[in-house]
Formats: structure tokens, sequence, C-alpha cells
């Protein structure tokens, strides 16, 4: 048995000719292309490490006209009697849409300065089933898992994004970062129109940083919180409004910085119409009918990125 990427397994009942199920092969594990094989199921989705027995064979995919990479569609015969053509691999033209576990991998290895082809050896597996995890949400099986792990010199555990409840940003800086400052239009564009964001408050404790669902209406930034709580302080006072994103598996992020003024909305109407444009309820859940906004009289941001080598 011989097969290639996008190829079909088809199982069938050995009495009946029946397909009871069939998959993508969507991993080679041999560059002649004997099994085992990485098959995502179209019945569940997932995919699993195969050794096909009597009861199984390939039906073989088409090739594009003048193709040299790979597969442009296959063709399988679907339980029914249903034949279905589907793309292999990302739609010409369009960007990767990668999990976290193929940026992840992705990551490591060009932290590590290794190319596909030498990371798939040392793994095992075939490049374009190390393509097809970087490039696409797979999810790999346990042991494709452990070979990568290997191949990379991590662990499982780091792979899928252990350590959840750790404060983001522990992993390893980039080799040639580039801090950048944002412009205006950008910062606006990040804040987007709502989220989670922290406030900086002085309290007769002491200065404090709260985290808040916030919303971004007529170019204000609002949320709500109840009369007695840390971000109600901000009322009455110059804050400053920070929300970011840190990418770990990348070693990227960004930040935005508003600085203003705090004030309660009072109005009865305003607050309605603040309420009814509002996204989501505060996390924190119980009664926060009080609305703060915080006018913007600073904007600024910062970027770190690859620097450009």
């Amino acid at each position: 048995m011989r097969a290639q990427l996008g190829d079909q397994l088809v199982v069938e009942s050995p009495a009946t000719s029946v397909t009871r199920r069939d998959g993508e092969i969507v991993g080679l594990h041999h560059e002649d292309g004997t099994p085992p094989y990485d098959v995502r199921w179209s019945d569940t989705d997932e995919v699993t490490l195969v050794f096909p027995g009597a009861d199984a064979h390939i039906q073989h995919i088409e090739h594009g006209p003048g193709s040299t990479h790979g597969p442009s569609r296959s063709r399988a015969e679907r339980p029914g009697g249903r034949t279905s053509t589907e793309p292999h691999g990302t739609a010409p033209g369009r960007p990767p849409n990668p999990g976290d576990i193929g940026r992840r991998v992705a990551a490591e290895r060009t932290r590590q300065g290794l190319t596909r082809e030498e990371t798939a050896r040392r793994a095992g597996m075939a490049p374009e089933y190390l393509a097809y995890l970087e490039e696409q949400p797979a999810d790999p099986t346990m042991a494709s898992l452990v070979r990568l792990a290997d191949a990379l010199g991590t662990t499982i555990v780091a792979l899928r994004g252990g350590g959840i409840d750790r404060p983001p940003g522990r992993g390893r800086a980039l080799l040639h970062p580039r801090l950048l400052d944002l412009g205006r239009d950008e910062c606006r564009a990040l804040l987007s129109t709502h989220g989670v964001g922290r406030v900086s408050v002085s309290t007769p404790d002491g200065p404090a940083v709260v985290p808040v669902n916030y919303e971004v209406i007529d170019d204000a930034i609002a949320f709500r919180t109840a009369p007695a709580s840390v971000p109600a302080a901000a009322v009455g006072s110059d804050v400053a409004f920070e929300v970011d994103h840190v990418d770990t598996a990348m070693s990227q992020g960004w930040s935005v910085l508003v600085v203003g003024p705090a004030r309660e909305v009072t109005d009865p109407g305003e607050a309605e119409r603040l309420a009814g444009r509002a996204h989501t309820e505060p996390w924190p859940g119980g009664e926060r009918a009080m609305w703060v906004s915080i006018r913007p009289r600073r904007i600024t941001g910062r970027r770190i990125t690859p620097a450009e080598r």
C-alpha cells in the first residue's frame, strides 16, 4: 500500500464492501508512501495515526495540470455513493491560518534556525505534514507531538501552551527584536471597540491598577463599575488606561496607553445609551450600573516585532 498527501483512506466491511469510515491522509511517515499515515477522519475531523489493515484501501488524488508540489484536490467516494471534491491545504491566494500548536512549533523551529525539512527529518515525519501543521489549525496525534517535542528539544506541555495560569511573556525574547512607536490612528485601531483593559487609579491605600471590561464609544473609553469599587476611584482625576496583547508563542506584542480625565456619567439618557451599545456585561458580575468615561488627552503605543534583516 502506497499513498501521498491528500489521498483518501477508506475502510470497508470485508463482507459487504460498504464504507465504514474514510478520511484524508494529511501526514506521511515514510518517503515511499507506505504506512503508517496521519489521517483526518471525515466523521470526527480528528487526526490519528493509522496502520491500515486488510479492510482498508487508498483512493488516490488527482493532480492539477503542471503541479509539482503535490495535489490540487482530492476525490473520494463517500458513504452512500456521494462524491466530494475538496481543496487540500491552504487555498491559493489566502494566508495560512495556523492553530496555536502549529504557531508554537514554527516559532521554536525558527528560533533554533531549523528548516522545515530538517525539523521533519528529526521528527520522522513528512515535510508536507509539518507544513500542514504549521499553516492550518491541525490537531496532531500524541505520537506526532512526542516526535516534534523531541526534535525541537522542548516538551509536549510547552507545544500545547502549558502554563496558561502563569503570567504571559515568559517565553524567550526574539533574537532580533525591534521596538516601534505606534501612531495615533494605529493605537485607536488596536483599542478597537471593546475588550479588557487596565485602569490606574489613586486610592487611600496607594496606587492601584485593576482590569475592567471597556467600550470605545464616541472616542471615549467607558466602563461599568460599582460606586464603592476601586475603579470608581478614577472619577474626578486624570488616569492612565492601558490595553495590551502578548503573543507568547511568537515573542511579540503591543501596548496602548491612554491618559485623560475620568468622569462619572450621571445623565440617565447618556448612561442608557452606553448600556445599549455595550458588547458585554462586566465579567465580575453583580450590580455594576455606574458608568465611568475617560476622554483621551494623550494616546501612545508600542509594538515589538522581529527586526528587518
